[in-house]
């Protein structure tokens, strides 16, 4: 039986092969590949934009905090905070800050976390935080009563600059803000980029370059009812509005609005500093009735200057009245308190009744 085979010998092994990859697998191995790629041209496209376009103005470090902001002239002092989506430099580009250098000592900051200031983590940067910090930062560089002087979003803050400190301001000029809680519907667009882990990988991937394609909608209607100005497409630095650092504060800021607005409700009687509240008509990013209007109604001794047919970019569309709201203020610094009526002053000079 020497020749005989046993039956385990005459049955063959099939071969091993590996598995196949699942097309799951493949799918998710191949949309990380794209986020990484999106967040190298992404970081890379942020880099090359401050290459291009590097810091303009000054350093101020403030309670770890380095702020970036412009300075020219002498005289009262004025102080422009900007709003939302945007930097500092576009009061320079509007013209408003050169034509205000003449006579004033002007100061535009970068809020934190906007063109080349910081914004660090662990802080909820509020409206009212960003005024603490900015009344810090004014005080390191000895300005003394300000009118302050805000667009948008910046209004937010000018306001909790005035009620906390309503001596050290000199008057408030107040250029298309959002004051009242209002629900904003494209609120929750923004929000994600706030999020936490989430938000930070939109940030580096898919929110830049869904930013970068709606700018020239944004803008257009920011601008609205007028065309955007050729000067503001040749020089504000559109880059700068989707680097991810920046969309982490826009986003942290769309997200803060409604509360801040709310937090300042029942303590806007109080503020009796001169205040100028200018709106258009034609803003179609902040009705002027819901907002304007309504604060008018509640500051004391307020002034409101309705604008037709003037959209949400009001120093750039009424330069010349927006320089002569800030001017007048700032020249009656040392006036009293103001204790007339409310007023409501339309761009032809009449008072409707």
């Amino acid at each position: 039986m020497s020749g005989a085979h046993t039956p385990s010998s005459r049955i063959a092994t099939p071969a091993q092969h590996p598995p196949a990859p699942s097309r799951t697998g493949a799918i998710l191995a191949a949309s990380a590949a794209a986020l990484m790629v999106a967040a190298l041209y992404n970081t890379h496209r942020a880099r090359k934009a401050e290459r291009e376009h590097p810091p303009g103005g000054r350093f101020i470090t403030v309670d770890g905090v380095r702020l970036h902001y412009f300075e020219k002239g002498e005289g009262p002092p004025v102080v422009l905070i900007h709003g939302n989506a945007v930097v500092a430099e576009d009061f320079l580009i509007s013209g408003l800050f050169d034509r205000l250098a003449v006579r004033h000592r002007v100061i535009a900051f970068d809020r934190p976390g906007y063109g080349y200031s910081e914004r660090p983590r662990g802080v909820l940067w509020t409206a009212a935080q960003q005024a603490d910090l900015l009344w810090r930062a004014c005080g390191r560089l000895r300005i003394d009563r300000p009118v302050i002087a805000a667009h948008s979003w910046g209004t937010l803050v000018a306001l909790e600059m005035a009620l906390t400190r309503p001596d050290g301001v000199a008057g408030l000029v107040l250029l298309a803000g959002y004051y009242a809680a209002t629900m904003r519907y494209d609120v929750p667009l923004f929000a994600l980029p706030a999020v936490p882990i989430i938000g930070d990988v939109l940030r580096y991937t898919l929110s830049p370059l869904i930013g970068a394609a709606l700018l020239p909608m944004d803008f257009k209607a920011v601008f609205g009812p007028h065309p955007v100005p050729e000067r503001f497409l040749r020089h504000f630095p559109s880059a700068f509005l989707i680097r991810p650092s920046q969309i982490r504060a826009e986003s942290q800021d769309a997200v803060t609005m409604m509360p801040a607005a709310a937090a300042l409700r029942d303590r806007l009687p109080r503020l009796r500093r001169p205040v100028v509240i200018m709106a258009g008509t034609g803003d179609h990013i902040v009705d002027h009735e819901s907002h304007a209007v309504w604060l008018h109604h509640r500051i004391p001794g307020s002034e409101l200057r309705v604008l037709p047919g003037v959209g949400h970019m009001i120093h750039y569309a009424a330069l010349g009245q927006v320089a002569e709201a800030i001017g007048r203020l700032a020249g009656t610094a040392a006036a009293a308190p103001s204790q007339a009526p409310a007023r409501r002053v339309m761009a032809d000079g009449l008072s409707p009744a």
